[in-house]
């Protein structure tokens, strides 16, 4: 490992001067990693209690009841929650997790990543993993220090769970920022064969084109079904503030609705509550929550057939893009004459594997227990079947496609 990370002049001990002008910091002096891992997490720890704290207390000026303790307290709990470490209030469970807010904590956790490999002037393989390992592990703890805070005679949050969660969520985004701030992302780039660096973005292409899919088809009903969202807005009659704190709860919450629709283009659907079903076979939902984001699920009975057509050619088209990816990287490298159409035919497959395992793990996030009685079961209850079916679909489409546009590109003179 040491030997593909290091760089002649950068990780075995000498100077590395970086292309182009010289940096005004180069010489700057630097803290110890563990100093500066310590530092980068306690950063993103308070940025993200302290944004949930005033939201929360926003709120809570707004309703009038209560006290401020108790909000920063619901703030924090929230903070815990967007970690998948689930909260009891008294009978009921809270382990959906935001995934809007989770995405907030994972770029301020890259932020921290780049920033301790920054100011450590960590290049070595070795401080680069102390570097992770300490980001991780102090940010976890704090998030177990707030979970024994936050816990009281209604509220119980699981101390192990919350630092599993943000220990797990540190280590995936700080080491990224950790890597690509000291250049050992693009020394592993470039240690890596040809063929995968074509399906890592291939997939990505794949993963962007359904989302971007769902997120539109999302748009579209809750612009048919706008009523609803007004007479939402009404029934709620929250204020002025009380809609600032509506629009961030709805905004926390958006990339968990979108990955319901992708579910629903998948073909099984989702639920929201304990026997309903949400999907293009039909719909079987009742009473809602007064939640404007839910204003475009259909109303019970059949869904239209266009709907369905949509589950066939949506996983098609993006694996139609994967194929594209992958045949015009490929084709773009020097060894691209010696592999036939049937290698980027497998490429594509592969693809479309890595973009439906990362589907799957994106909707098995976005569920869980959402309240008391039929709110304990939120989510997609099928996760790995949805995932199957736009995998199956996607590797078709990006099979085909690279296989077909690589099999038309001219051949070499001689």
């Amino acid at each position: 490992m040491t030997d593909m990370l290091s760089r002649p002049g950068a990780r075995d001990g000498g100077s590395h001067q970086a292309p182009g002008p010289a940096q005004p910091d180069a010489t700057a002096p630097t803290k110890p990693v563990i100093v500066s891992a310590v530092i980068g997490a306690g950063a993103c720890l308070l940025t993200g209690l302290l944004a949930c704290a005033a939201v929360a207390v926003v709120g809570w000026l707004a309703a009038a009841f209560g006290g401020a303790a108790g909000a920063v307290r619901a703030g924090a709990t929230v903070w815990l929650v967007a970690h998948k470490a689930g909260a009891t209030l008294g009978d009921a469970r809270l382990s959906v997790a935001p995934l809007g807010l989770t995405l907030f904590l994972a770029w301020c956790l890259y932020r921290g990543g780049r920033f301790t490999a920054r100011v450590s002037g960590a290049d070595e393989t070795k401080d680069l993993a102390m570097a992770s390992g300490v980001l991780a592990v102090t940010y976890g703890l704090g998030a177990l220090i707030i979970a024994l805070l936050t816990s009281d005679g209604t509220v119980k949050v699981s101390p192990a769970t919350a630092f599993l969660g943000a220990a797990t969520l540190a280590l995936i985004a700080g080491t990224a920022g950790i890597l690509v701030e000291s250049g050992a992302a693009s020394d592993i780039a470039d240690a890596t064969p040809q063929g995968l660096r074509d399906v890592i973005p291939a997939a990505a292409a794949a993963v962007l084109t359904i989302v971007a899919v769902a997120s539109l088809l999302y748009a579209v009903l809750l612009a048919v079904h706008f009523s609803r969202v007004t007479s939402m807005l009404e029934l709620l009659d929250a204020g002025v503030v009380g809609s600032v704190v509506l629009f961030a709860i709805c905004l926390m919450l958006l990339p968990n609705v979108i990955l319901y629709v992708v579910a629903f283009l998948a073909g099984p659907g989702f639920q929201l509550g304990v026997g309903t079903t949400i999907a293009p076979t039909g719909v079987t939902v009742g009473n809602l929550p007064a939640l404007p984001l839910l204003a475009a699920v259909p109303a019970d009975g059949a869904t239209p057939t266009y709907l369905l057509v949509l589950t066939a050619l949506v996983p098609l088209l993006a694996g139609v893009m994967a194929g594209f990816v992958v045949a015009r990287r490929g084709m773009a490298a020097e060894d691209s004459d010696v592999l036939g159409w049937d290698a980027f035919a497998l490429r594509g497959a592969i693809a479309a594997l890595l973009a439906g395992i990362v589907l799957m793990v994106l909707m098995l996030l976005s569920g869980g227990a959402a309240g008391p009685g039929r709110m304990a079961q939120v989510g997609v209850s099928g996760a790995i079947p949805a995932a199957g079916v736009l995998m199956a679909g996607m590797a078709i489409g990006a099979a085909i496609t690279a296989a077909a546009v690589t099999a038309r590109r001219p051949q070499p003179a001689g």
